[in-house]
Order: C-alpha cells, then structure tokens, then sequence
C-alpha cells in the first residue's frame, strides 16, 4: 500500500470548523495537538466542571444535532489560545479560550448564536490531558479519498471529505481498502500508527459544511450501498513523529 496524505485537520472546539495543517508532529499515545481540546457544554448535559473529564458527545454542542454551528468559521492559534469566529468572512467573536474572560466572550457569543436551538446557556470547557473526540481513547481519525469518492456514486452527488471530521485525508487508494487495516501498522511521514477500529457514522455527517444544512444522509447511504454506518479508521500513534502534506503512507506489518 502507497499512498499521500492529501489534507491535515484538526478541530481545536468539537463541532466547530476544521482547521487545515500543512504539517503536524504526532506524540506516542495522542491525538493532534489541539484537536477537540475543547468543547461546548449545553443546558441539559452531565459534564461536571468540578471535576472535569472526557464525555460522550450528548453532552456537548454536535453537529450531529446543531448543524447551525457548520455556519460558523473557526481559527485556533495555538500560541496565544485565542479562538476566532467568522460568518461569511466576518469576524463575529474572539476570545482567549484558555483564560476564563477570553471563554465568557465566546459563550455569549455562542449564547446568542444557539438562542432557541439549544437548551440552557453554552459553556465552553477543556479538561486537563483529555480529547474531546467521540472515544475515550486518544486516537488520529483517517479517512480514505478513495471511499469518500465511491459514496459519492451511491448517492450521485459530491461529498465533501470534511462532512467525516477526520485527522488526515489520503489519496491513491482503492475505495474501502482501509477496512483491511484493523490490527495493522502504517508509517506515515515520520510516524507510526496501529489501526485499531472502523468508524461508525452518525447525523453529523448529513450536514453540508459549506451550506449548514441536511442534504444528504451520509448514514442511510452507507446502510443501503455497503450494508454497514463505517467510513474511515481510529489509529492509536506507536511512534511520534512528523507529518506533512504529501507524505507517504506505507502499510508496514
């Protein structure tokens, strides 16, 4: 197996905006740096600030239930911890999310934004050494063009690889390749990654994130065309290093 890693993202809030990388150094046991190292709390959910810690995603703004947030357009710069938030090219919100202030400006950002389509106020929070990813377990999400590509030809209609929120986007493979993966190891750039599950997919990915609407359900095509909800990998990194923008892939064992 060769191929190239077409496109890095991470997504520094979950359920907000991607983030594109040209290169990102990997840590033994992590996920992206930043990636969901932070989220937004609703009325009804059980996180206790108290003693903070990973969630199911139920307890946070999703877009599998928010497709609204899809509107948004995010920017994480990781020196400073500020969070700026456009709509349509504007800048609507900005705050230094990793001091209290800076996060109380974007909740009220978000407060009004959400106004009605979400139950009591939003908080945006982040837990010592935890990644708000759907698992509990600190994994780098991967997804294959390839299969993207042939979803598209069930539903005669262009999906967008972002709608499936994954780390890195890789080129040159055959579609669903990835599913003989499971309990395998790749080298990607300087590191090493162990592909330990497929992904199930939910309503998140119905949503259009260029229009913030349900146009396509991503699911309900899955379960029609292949007879299962899976579209991409969970990778646990064995070996930190860096990745960049063209590297290789090589199943290695």
């Amino acid at each position: 197996m060769d191929t190239a890693v077409a496109k890095i993202y991470r997504y520094p809030v979950k359920g907000l905006s991607a983030q594109i990388l040209p290169e990102v150094v990997l840590t033994p046991g992590e996920g992206l740096p930043d990636d969901r190292r932070f989220a937004i709390t609703h009325g009804a959910s059980a996180y206790d600030a108290t003693e903070p810690g990973w969630r199911p995603k139920r307890d946070f703004l999703q877009l599998a239930k928010n497709e609204r947030l899809a509107a948004l357009e995010t920017d994480y710069d990781s020196s400073t911890g500020s969070l700026t938030i456009r709509r349509n090219g504007r800048q609507v919100a900005r705050g230094q999310i990793t001091n209290p202030t800076g996060r109380l400006l974007i909740n009220q950002f978000v407060a009004a934004y959400m106004k009605g389509e979400a139950p009591g106020t939003p908080c945006l929070v982040e837990a010592p050494e935890v990644m708000f990813s759907d698992t509990r377990e600190k994994y780098v999400s991967i997804l294959n063009a390839g299969s993207v590509a042939d979803i598209e030809r069930v539903v005669n209609a262009p999906v967008d690889p972002v709608r499936f929120r994954a780390n890195l986007l890789l080129e040159g493979l055959e579609p669903w390749v990835e599913t003989k993966w499971i309990g395998h190891r790749i080298a990607i750039g300087d590191a090493v990654l162990e592909v330990v599950e497929q992904i199930g997919r939910c309503a998140a990915t119905e949503v259009n994130p260029a229009t913030a609407t349900r146009d396509i359900n991503i699911p309900l095509a899955l379960q029609r065309g292949y007879s299962h909800r899976n579209c991409g990998v969970y990778a646990r990194v064995i070996q930190g290093g860096r990745v960049a923008l063209g590297d290789a892939a090589t199943l290695i064992e």
